[in-house]
């Protein structure tokens, strides 16, 4: 075990102090998202934007700029399904978990497909296609713009997507040195596994509440 703690710490040799501390605080509000977001609870939002706004410089620092826009564009989703999130349906009820309509396949293709070039170009431009680290990287992107886009709309799919998504970022992220963060995403995964299985139960069932 204690092998495994020095390799972990390893990582972070020669890492600014600052960032150790704001990666572990961005990984502790982002599961704590995960968490609420499996639970239905609007805290998912909340915390959501914590974590993404810290991980938005972080990932500027190591260069995963797709990564970085993802975060970005969650800071702006979270904001968008906060007010999604606490619609009602009527009085007493809020808007209900549901699966994906042909035309929210539609504009998931089409969201996948727009990020896919947009996050292209970015590296093309700033000269950043030199690792295989950046085509993973665009490919996780577009896959978890898509997810974020699906969560805010309370579809259950948005959870396949995260799961791919994580499943994938683990390695990306152990490979860049940033092992809490890679951790995170392992978690993440099952967590995910969770969230679907439950809010599978839930489809179709409007709550009265959204602090459970």
């Amino acid at each position: 075990m204690s092998h495994i703690f020095d390799w972990i710490f390893a990582q972070y040799n020669g890492v600014p102090t600052h960032l150790i501390v704001l990666e572990s605080i961005g990984v502790l509000f982002g599961l704590l998202s995960v968490i609420y977001s499996k639970r239905e609870n609007i805290l998912v939002f909340p915390t959501g934007i914590i974590s993404t706004a810290i991980f938005v410089y972080i990932l500027l620092v190591y260069q995963l700029l797709g990564d970085m826009m993802i975060n970005a564009y969650y800071f702006s989703m979270s904001i968008y399904g906060w007010y999604v999130w606490t619609r009602k349906v009527d009085a007493n009820h809020f808007v209900p978990i549901t699966t994906t309509t042909a035309k929210d396949k539609m504009w998931s293709a089409i969201l996948f497909t727009i990020t896919i070039a947009f996050v292209t170009f970015v590296y093309l431009f700033f000269n950043k296609f030199n690792s295989w680290t950046a085509y993973v990287d665009t490919f996780t992107t577009a896959i978890f713009f898509v997810g974020m886009w699906l969560m805010a709309k309370k579809k259950i799919e948005n959870w396949i997507y995260w799961i791919i998504g994580d499943v994938i970022s683990v390695p990306l992220y152990l490979y860049k040195g940033l092992v809490f963060t890679a951790l995170q995403y392992f978690v993440f995964t099952g967590v995910a596994i969770l969230g679907y299985l439950a809010w599978k139960k839930s489809i179709g069932k409007s709550p009265q509440t959204l602090l459970k």
